[in-house]
């Protein structure tokens, strides 16, 4: 059986300190409360379409997946398609449609929802407050930060997160009919 991503979402969780404009890998590092871990961590900022950075996200590799830690600012209120696209470009200009379609080393069928998904950068919608503000963290078990494993996210093409003007349905293919992407996050830069 198949393990799919799941979502922790917490109460509260501590600001970003600031970030470089692009990924900033390391190849060990701590976690948000300063504990040491193993493995590979990813920090960069997302932008949003006119090129304004609006926040950070952080990847961390853990035992059981990589996770995915995000504060954005600056979203329309409501729940937003929160993706992990197959190239690490996020050109404003085309609104990050450089980005290309959702990561999907395993050549999955898209959504949550669906027999035979989901795809590797598939991962729960998440929720804009009031001040149109994410702050959130998901586990995504289909990527990996290890540059040997098959679904790795350092790959030619790199890859970014992109979050979408709506809500992913988790069935539509191939991307989830989440409409336009409203921010982007290189995460791994194109070798």
């Amino acid at each position: 059986m198949r393990k799919i991503p799941s979502m922790l979402t917490l109460g509260a969780l501590a600001m970003f300190g600031a970030g470089p404009a692009i990924a900033d890998h390391h190849e060990t590092g701590h976690d948000m409360s300063g504990h040491d871990m193993k493995g590979e961590e990813v920090a960069a900022s997302v932008i949003d379409t006119s090129g304004e950075e609006i926040g950070m996200v952080r990847l961390q590799q853990t035992p059981a997946g990589v996770l995915v830690t995000a504060h954005v600012m600056g979203l329309e209120k409501g729940e937003h398609g929160f993706h992990l696209h197959q190239k690490g470009m996020c050109d404003a200009a085309q609104k990050f449609t450089t980005a290309g379609g959702h990561f999907n080393p395993g050549n999955d069928q898209h959504g949550l929802m669906v027999e035979g998904g989901p795809h590797g950068g598939d991962m729960p919608n998440q929720y804009a407050d009031d001040s149109g503000m994410i702050m959130t963290q998901v586990l995504n078990t289909g990527v990996s930060l290890d540059k040997d494993a098959p679904n790795s996210i350092w790959d030619q093409d790199g890859t970014a997160l992109v979050i979408h003007a709506k809500a992913d349905d988790y069935m539509s293919q191939p991307s989830g009919d989440a409409g336009d992407r409203v921010a982007c996050a290189v995460v791994a830069k194109p070798m």
